[in-house]
């Protein structure tokens, strides 16, 4: 009877898992044609980790003779992300973390091999507006094909979530406020204010490409019965910055008193949140359902 079962979901998980990395190999490229073809020769800064490599590859444009046209974005984003991702284990945990790993790989393969290409030519000349509209579609497409894969691509949402669970501030509004210093970065380095306008403008379009091709709502309602709701509120809380309520409840079957957790979650952050749940109690119940963050109950 195990062997059928197995054999039955066997071909699925590997469908899941394919079908996955065509998505985030779809995805990193997108990414990479975006940061190479549109945002870099205009210094656009979009932000996040490839907004600073950006500005350090036109900084050390004639420095180093071995890099004679400003190091490589790939690889100077791949010098952050790699530290981001050990401190996103060691603060966050990780459960996607094959995924993440091959995700800022081949962004940064991509993104070095497509400047050898075009050699900092844009496809389009003389025409930022069009270049930061569409690099910031196109940069949109791409993190949505992650986000679809249930990866993430490293980066500042990590240094983010981290700043936040210690100071207690809200998770997306510290990516506002980095994404906006690395941003504030590009117009002190560039001496030009088209920098931060095109920038805050592909960083809009870039959202909002995000906003529309997330077809399901990105927040889930997570019900958890557990006999270990001390653990798994402290893995809410403590760990992953979120809030929950305690519901009280009473078994149909036995009778017994017991406590429900109900936590609103990000869809990106819903499969750690149950594999982080599972390790804490392989017997815990998750059920989820679509939510809205608009009017929290009480408690949250």
């Amino acid at each position: 009877m195990v062997n059928k079962q197995q054999t039955r979901t066997l071909p699925y998980s590997l469908k899941k898992n394919i079908s996955a990395y065509i998505l985030i190999v779809l995805g990193a490229f997108l990414q990479a044609l975006s940061y190479v073809v549109f945002l870099a020769p205009y210094k656009i800064v979009p932000g996040g980790v490839y907004g600073i490599s950006i500005v350090i590859h036109h900084v050390t444009h004639g420095v180093f003779s071995f890099f004679p046209d400003g190091l490589p974005m790939g690889a100077t984003a791949l010098c952050f992300n790699i530290p981001l991702l050990f401190l996103a284990i060691k603060k966050l945990g990780l459960s996607s973390g094959p995924r993440t790993i091959v995700s800022f790989l081949l962004i940064s393969a991509f993104t070095d091999t497509l400047s050898y290409f075009f050699r900092e030519l844009p496809l389009v000349e003389n025409d930022p507006f069009i270049a930061c509209f569409y690099g910031g579609a196109i940069l949109g497409l791409g993190v949505t094909c992650i986000f679809r894969a249930h990866s993430t691509s490293a980066g500042t949402d990590v240094l983010a979530q981290v700043i936040a669970n210690s100071a207690g501030l809200k998770v997306s509004n510290t990516i506002i406020l980095l994404d906006s210093a690395i941003v504030m970065l590009g117009l002190l380095v560039f001496q030009d204010w088209a920098v931060p306008l095109y920038s805050w403008f592909t960083i809009f379009v870039y959202g909002k490409v995000v906003e529309m091709f997330q077809v399901e709502n990105p927040n889930r309602a997570v019900f958890i019965v557990s006999a270990k709701t001390q653990e798994i509120k402290e893995l809410i809380v403590d760990k992953m910055g979120m809030r929950g309520t305690f519901l009280h409840g009473r078994g149909m079957y036995e009778g017994k008193e017991k406590d429900i957790i109900f936590t609103i979650a990000e869809r990106k952050d819903l499969p750690r949140l149950k594999d982080e749940v599972k390790i804490i109690d392989p017997k815990a119940f998750v059920s989820t359902m679509h939510a809205s963050k608009d009017s929290p109950p009480p408690g949250i």
